[in-house]
């Protein structure tokens, strides 16, 4: 495996504690296998596990978890009544805030970390303040409450400057896409370490049944096709009805032409460097030559 074919794998197996790490899909390809492959890896760890649930049921997104841990995995069930419009919603989008998530992660004990879910971004990012989101997002990161934030964003049903504002917060963003054919999925990963240097790669990797995930290496250029045949460079004169080329015979006499304006080496030092018997003027003034001190032409200053 290569080196660069590890990032997706250390980022499971708990690399970014403190982190934020955004999972970007899109119609094309849905993120939510990747996002339930992390709450495993977080259960194997034996964190304890805050789901905010927007987008599915809670028996939908436990369905492939660990059954030995899933005790583990609390979900805040904002699913069912997101937008608090019954008398007693059990969690809604008005609560995304570093206060109540913060009263909601402390009902349970964490020894071991915690890692916080979101699922998804963009249900909230389409009712809330994109810069209240990310106040809170960063709150959360700094708080030491939670171990790893985990979100997922729907990319494409956002501008780009909100996906652009909340990935700069993140110490990972992996955009998933569908791969070429029989090749898997592609993984893009853009990881900012905490020295601020950023580490990129793309991976193609899959996810089993049991939500453990392989990667099989970098993908192949998409549409590169191996040819072993040499393209040949057209010519631009080869259909023309006059000559643009010179024999050989005609670019000797071009060469040795004389051009009357271009100075030879010769010519150029008989001109600077007068030699014995060369002609020369000399003047001198005699006493009889009229020398008017007067500017001729003052009459027409104006």
């Amino acid at each position: 495996m290569f080196l660069e074919s590890i990032m997706l794998l250390e980022s499971l197996q708990g690399a970014e504690a403190g982190g934020l790490i955004i999972i970007k899909d899109s119609v094309n390809y849905s993120g939510r296998h990747l996002l339930k492959s992390y709450i495993n890896a977080a259960l194997n760890r034996e964190e304890v596990v805050h789901v905010l649930g927007f987008e599915v049921s809670e028996q939908e997104l436990k369905d492939g978890l660990d059954r030995s841990s899933i005790q583990r995995v609390h979900f805040h069930d904002a699913y069912t009544d997101p937008l608090g419009w019954t008398e007693n919603p059990r969690f809604t989008i008005h609560q995304f805030t570093t206060d109540d998530i913060s009263t909601c992660l402390k009902q349970t004990p964490n020894n071991k970390g915690l890692t916080l879910v979101i699922d998804s971004l963009t249900w909230i990012l389409r009712h809330l303040n994109p810069t209240v989101i990310c106040q809170t997002l960063h709150q959360l990161k700094k708080g030491g409450a939670v171990r790893t934030i985990i979100g997922l964003l729907h990319a494409d049903l956002h501008q780009h400057g909100t996906v652009g504002s909340v990935c700069h917060l993140a110490t990972s963003v992996i955009t998933v896409a569908p791969g070429p054919r029989d090749q898997g999925t592609v993984a893009k990963i853009t990881r900012r370490s905490k020295s601020g240097k950023i580490l990129q790669a793309e991976e193609i990797f899959s996810i089993k049944e049991d939500l453990t995930v392989t990667v099989h290496g970098k993908p192949n250029p998409s549409g590169a096709k191996q040819m072993d045949t040499v393209e040949t460079e057209t010519d631009p004169t080869a259909n023309l009805t006059f000559n643009l080329r010179l024999s050989e015979k005609e670019r000797q006499a071009k060469e040795k032409l004389s051009l009357p304006f271009v100075f030879s080496k010769d010519k150029k030092s008989a001109l600077l460097h007068s030699g014995p018997g060369s002609g020369r003027i000399v003047y001198e003034p005699d006493a009889n030559d009229d020398f008017d001190q007067e500017d001729p032409d003052d009459d027409l200053d104006v």
